[in-house]
């Protein structure tokens, strides 16, 4: 990009991560905390969102989870819509929505998802990083106690420090597995013996181990390395993409007493997350977290200069003035999308609250019922998808016939399935050729719900 023209400083930017040295060292960051209207905006939202992820589990609607991601027993709750494998193409269709999405942010707004709404920012920055602040002190205390050697502060304030971490990490491993078995099972197990559960507690403290490890050792490696939302940055963004960007037309060139507006005071790389210099142009790193902007329009305010030095803005802005405006490859995604959400939220809303299945028993042939009728022989299965019991009925709607019924037809359970065997009696003069299609309606409390098409085989007519 054009910013590169005077870029100074590191001039291996381009072949090496901020974070690991040209000898594969890592570079620790050592992130100065950031204050300014876009990080309280970024606080406002992160903590929002971690109320919603841990409050989530508890709220209920109809006695069922509003989330639940039970994989086991290959059942999801969404909003408090029971979804089961019968509901595939929702789930897929679903994902397909998401992924468009995904597409059309990373193209219109950049890595925006990582900087503002991405659970491993919003954890890091504003649980784990406060910590760290609370515990260890700012960026230069922190630095300073790290290049020291062994002394009983040390010692304490890092044992406090991780001893915060992992307790922090099994509570956040827990709220995952509310989401995965539902916070009344949690609360069973929580309160059994762990020898009951010996082996789930094992996964639990090796999986808390491992977030334990990411947010206290890997950090925002995770963001450069492991995550493949940054990839898509490269693969998506054009000169048209909004994002984090330093003004180099404005503060170029830089240094006090320079004709640029940029004092080469480097604020804006103290306080990235991942060590980047946002005036070096578009970076793998950047996550798009406005620190920098903050940090910058302070500066630019104590100096008594316009403030948006570093912006949120695309290269075509910075270089020609313009105003953002939509590209036709902005508005096709749009387009998609809205047609995607369209199909989604009918075939939901359309989604019927029972799934009935019937089939003619393997192997049975048609039966005759004295002289002058047959029979066949069904099993049905219902399934509850909804989050209160259901009685059920059958009726044959077309063309004719007299459903005979083995044993009682129980209510469906909540979440829950019933099945059960019947047999259909039809007049032989009723039978009009050998493979009949018999429509069957499924009623609840005298309503409709759903109909099924079945085959009734009877006597080949000469």
């Amino acid at each position: 990009m054009n910013q590169q023209k005077n870029m100074k400083g590191n001039p291996y930017f381009r072949d090496q991560v901020a974070t690991v040295s040209r000898e594969g060292d890592r570079v620790w960051v050592y992130a100065k905390e950031a204050k300014g209207r876009l990080t309280n905006y970024r606080k406002l939202v992160s903590y929002a969102l971690l109320i919603l992820f841990f409050g989530l589990p508890f709220v209920k609607i109809g006695g069922a989870p509003i989330f639940l991601f039970d994989f086991l027993d290959r059942q999801l709750i969404i909003f408090g819509i029971h979804l089961y494998p019968q509901d595939f193409h929702l789930m897929f269709l679903a994902m397909l929505t998401i992924f468009v999405l995904v597409i059309l942010v990373n193209v219109s707004f950049g890595r925006i998802w990582c900087g503002w709404l991405c659970p491993q920012t919003l954890l890091m920055e504003f649980v784990f990083r406060k910590i760290e602040f609370i515990v260890e002190g700012d960026h230069k205390k922190q630095r300073i106690l790290n290049s020291k050697g062994f002394s009983v502060e040390k010692l304490l304030r890092k044992s406090v420090k991780h001893a915060l971490f992992f307790s922090i990490c099994f509570i956040i491993t827990n709220t995952f597995l509310a989401y995965i078995i539902g916070v009344d099972e949690l609360w069973q197990i929580i309160s059994d013996p762990v020898s009951m559960h010996l082996w789930g507690f094992i996964a639990a403290l090796l999986f808390t181990l491992v977030m334990y490890v990411v947010f206290s050792q890997v950090r925002e490696l995770v963001c450069t390395f492991v995550c493949p939302y940054g990839r898509l940055q490269g693969v998506l963004s054009d000169s048209n993409t909004i994002m984090v960007s330093y003004d180099y037309k404005r503060g170029e060139p830089r240094g006090a007493g320079s004709s640029g507006d940029c004092f080469d005071c480097k604020r804006c790389i103290a306080v990235c997350p991942t060590g980047i210099d946002i005036r070096n142009g578009t970076q793998l790193e950047c996550i798009n977290c406005t620190a920098c902007i903050d940090e910058c329009n302070q500066i630019m305010d104590q100096a008594g200069y316009p403030k948006g030095l570093i912006r949120y803005a695309s290269e075509n802005m910075i270089a020609s003035g313009s105003q953002f405006k939509l590209t036709f490859r902005i508005v096709a995604y749009i387009v998609v999308v809205v047609i995607l959400l369209t199909t989604l939220i009918g075939l939901t809303v359309t989604r019927s609250s029972l799934e009935t299945t019937i089939l003619r028993t393997p192997g049975s042939l048609y039966m005759e019922q004295g002289t002058d009728s047959i029979s066949n022989v069904y099993n049905y299965k219902v399934v509850n998808k909804t989050a209160s019991e259901m009685d059920v009925s059958f009726k044959i709607m077309a063309p004719d016939g007299h459903i005979r019924l083995i044993g009682k037809l129980l209510p469906v359970p909540v979440d829950g399935r019933t099945e059960g065997v019947f047999f259909i009696d039809r007049k032989r003069t009723k039978i009009k050729q050998s493979s009949d299609k018999i429509t069957i309606g499924v009623f609840s409390d005298g309503k409709r719900i759903e109909t099924v098409d079945i085959t009734f085989v009877g006597p080949t007519k000469p």
